[in-house]
């Protein structure tokens, strides 16, 4: 699987979905806003450990935007690999199968 295809499709549901239910998606955008914004942690940790969370729950498309944003952020390869390691060591084996998908989402989206 091509990650920067799946980015394109993820970000093509997602419009989709708007279009059907933009009150929803709307509300659900402004709660992102405000953790991003609000807090006492910066963007990128939260970002961070939003990739935790979609690692964990194996999530695909999540990893794909999280992992876009990071760059985006300026993370490092060893920082997402730092917190991939946290990752396995909470989730074990499945976690560590889409920390392995998550590390090559980095590198391909990285490599352009």
């Amino acid at each position: 699987m091509a990650w920067t295809d799946k980015l394109d499709g993820t970000r093509n549901q997602l419009r989709a979905l708007n279009k059907t239910i933009p009150d929803t998606t709307r509300a659900f955008g402004a709660l992102g806003k405000a953790v991003k914004e609000g807090g006492t942690l910066d963007f990128k940790t939260k970002e961070f450990v939003a990739l935790g969370i979609a690692v964990s729950q194996r999530c695909e498309s999540c990893i794909v935007l999280h992992v876009d944003t990071l760059i985006k952020a300026g993370a490092t390869r060893e920082e997402v690999g730092d917190v991939l390691a946290m990752t396995i060591q909470m989730g074990g084996g499945p976690a560590m199968m889409y920390a392995a998908k998550a590390l090559e989402c980095y590198d391909e989206l990285t490599a352009q």
